[in-house]
């Protein structure tokens, strides 16, 4: 226990302290799986790994062991030498199709991106503005429609900018006290 960082230490007697106060019945199994922050599924395999394992069945049993999705270090190596020596001048999508297409390669297409970025051999993209932002001289999408609007026979034209829908909605009603008389506009045709 002592190769255990501060805080995942902790975090251990937090759960521990939650687990005993369930057990005793104090607060319910799943409020201690909401005071953890976790499923009641998985409350319980802490309930019964803390009763087999006690307080050491609470830390993380992965602490130390390399992820099981780990990409081999030869199959870095392999790719990395290859973009270096023979497809230096493709970009990462292209890169990506070779190592498919031609090595056989079955590798997604952000890792090789972040391979090739952390060895430095690709700069990161530059970060896009925001989508959407307001400029000046903007299509504004106008919505249109032709209705009897007052219940008589009249026919009226509507044309509304779709960016001021709230507006609009209060618009509409208010016009049974004709605040707004130049909203509409006799229609001039069929």
């Amino acid at each position: 226990m002592d190769s255990y960082p501060r805080p995942v230490m902790e975090r251990a007697m937090k759960v521990q302290e939650v687990i005993l106060r369930a057990m005793a019945k104090k607060i319910a199994w799943w409020q201690a799986a909401e005071i953890i922050g976790i499923g009641d599924r998985q409350m319980r395999r802490w309930k019964e790994r803390y009763e087999e394992q006690g307080y050491d069945g609470l830390f993380d049993r992965r602490k130390g062991q390399p992820s099981p999705k780990r990409v081999p270090m030869e199959m870095v190596e392999k790719v990395l030498g290859l973009y270096q020596e023979t497809y230096y001048d493709f970009n990462v999508r292209h890169f990506h199709e070779k190592l498919r297409e031609e090595h056989g390669i079955g590798l997604s297409y952000s890792w090789v991106k972040q391979a090739l970025q952390g060895a430095g051999l690709v700069k990161k993209a530059a970060r896009r503005g925001v989508h959407r932002r307001r400029r000046p001289g903007m299509l504004l999408h106008l919505d249109g429609s032709r209705h009897r609007w007052f219940q008589d026979e009249r026919w009226y034209d509507l044309l509304v900018d779709r960016s001021h829908w709230p507006q609009v909605g209060r618009a509409l009603t208010e016009l049974g006290n004709g605040a707004h008389p130049g909203l509409f506009a006799a229609s001039q045709g069929p």
